[in-house]
C-alpha cells in the first residue's frame, strides 16, 4: 500500500448504506474528512431511508440515495452505480463492504479506495485498509481513516437542525403542554427482545420518577410499527398523566428536534440514543445484550444494566430463555439513576 501523506483528493465518496443509526455514527468521520481535506467535495452513498440524517450537513455536498424500488433489476442497478462512478472520485471510503458498496467501489476506479481489512477475495477492490479502532462506535469507524493521517479525537455524531424545525417543535410540544427542558424523552421500543426492557418496568420507573419530580413528564417515542410497545407503557403506568403518547409517528428529524428540547433521554440501546447525542441531550441507556461500545464517552451519557456473567452476549436470542439481564433490572434502580442525573 502506497503512502498517503501527500494525497489531496478533490472528490470523496463515503459509502455507508445502513442502518439509520450507523449513518448517524458515520458523521464524525465525515467531519474528520472535511477537516483533513477542507477543499474536497464529500458525497455519501446511502439508502433512501437514511437521507434525513444527512440533511443540512455542511460537510456533505450531495447524497446518492439508493432507492431499491426504483431499481427493478440488476442492469438498472449497474446503470445507477455507473452514474455515481462518473463523478470521478479520487477517494472512496467504504465503511461496510456490502455488495452494492463493492460495485460502486469497483466502478469508481478511484485512486484510493479505503476500507477495513477485507477478506482475501475482496482485496483487489481496495488500495488501502486499516483496522477499526476499538471503543466507541464513532471512534471504531474513524479508525479506518488512519492511512489518511486522521485520528478520532472525541467528535460526536452530528445532526444539523434548521431554525424552522426548532420552531415547529416548540409549537408541537406546546400542544401537549410541554416546555423546553421540562420533559424527558422515553424510547421503550426495540425489535430485539434481548434489548427490550419490559414495558411494565418502564411504567413503574416513570411512576417513581414522577413521584419525586411531578413537574417533569415523559414524551414516549416510537417508530413505524412500534406504537403497541409504546402504548403498553402507558397502559401499565399508574400515573398516565405523567406520559405523553403522540397519536402518530413523527419523522426522524422531528424526533431529534423534540429530543433537543428535552432535559434527558432514557431508553433502550437503539437509534434514538444516538440522535439524542447528536443534539446534545444527555442520555441514560438501559442495556440488555449489548455492551458499552455504543455509548458516547462523556459524563453526559451513561448506561445502566444488570451485571450478569452472561452479558454482554450481543445475541438476538436469550440462551437462558429468561432475559434475566432485563427482567431483573429493577425500576427503582433506574428511577434513582434518572433522579441522580436530574440533580435539582
Amino acid at each position: 500500500m502506497t503512502d498517503l501523506s501527500s494525497f489531496n483528493p478533490a472528490r470523496i465518496l463515503v459509502c455507508q448504506l445502513r442502518q439509520i443509526g450507523d449513518v448517524l455514527l458515520t458523521t464524525p468521520s465525515i467531519r474528520l474528512l472535511h477537516e483533513r481535506f477542507p477543499g474536497a467535495a464529500i458525497d455519501v452513498f446511502t439508502e433512501k431511508k437514511c437521507v434525513p440524517v444527512l440533511e443540512n450537513n455542511p460537510h456533505v455536498r450531495m447524497v446518492w440515495a439508493l432507492d431499491k424500488k426504483a431499481l427493478p433489476n440488476f442492469l438498472a442497478e449497474l446503470r445507477y452505480y455507473a452514474r455515481i462512478a462518473a463523478e470521478n472520485y479520487d477517494l472512496v471510503v467504504d465503511f461496510q463492504q456490502l455488495p452494492r458498496c463493492r460495485f460502486v467501489t469497483l466502478l469508481s476506479r478511484a485512486q484510493v479506495r479505503l476500507t477495513y481489512p477485507p477478506p482475501w477475495y475482496n482485496r483487489l477492490l481496495y488500495t488501502h485498509w486499516a483496522p477499526p479502532t476499538p471503543g466507541y462506535s464513532g471512534k471504531f469507524r474513524a479508525g479506518i481513516l488512519a492511512p489518511l493521517g486522521i485520528v478520532w479525537n472525541g467528535q460526536a455524531p452530528e445532526l444539523f437542525l434548521a431554525d424552522e424545525e426548532k420552531r415547529w417543535a416548540k409549537t408541537y410540544l406546546a400542544g401537549f403542554g410541554l416546555e423546553c427542558g421540562r420533559f424527558i424523552t422515553l424510547d421503550p421500543t426495540h425489535r430485539r427482545s434481548t434489548r427490550l426492557w419490559p414495558a411494565r418496568h418502564y411504567a413503574d420507573m416513570v411512576a417513581k420518577v414522577h413521584a419525586a419530580r411531578p413537574d417533569l413528564r415523559f414524551f414516549i417515542l416510537f417508530g413505524p410499527g412500534e406504537e403497541a410497545m409504546a402504548r403498553e407503557v402507558l397502559e401499565h403506568c399508574p400515573v398516565p398523566e405523567a406520559c405523553v403518547l403522540p397519536d402518530t409517528v413523527i419523522g426522524l428529524r422531528q424526533m431529534a428536534t423534540v429530543q433537543s428540547m428535552a432535559r434527558l433521554h432514557v431508553g433502550n440501546c437503539s437509534g434514538p440514543r444516538h440522535f439524542a447525542v447528536s443534539v446534545n441531550t444527555p442520555t441514560l441507556t438501559i442495556l440488555g445484550a449489548t455492551g458499552g461500545g455504543w455509548r458516547f464517552p462523556s459524563d453526559a451519557h451513561s448506561d445502566i444494566f444488570e451485571d450478569l456473567p452472561c452479558r454482554p452476549c450481543n445475541a438476538n436470542f436469550c440462551a437462558r430463555k429468561d432475559h434475566a439481564c432485563l427482567e431483573n433490572l429493577p425500576p427503582r434502580r433506574v428511577a434513582d439513576r434518572v433522579l441522580e442525573i436530574l440533580g435539582d
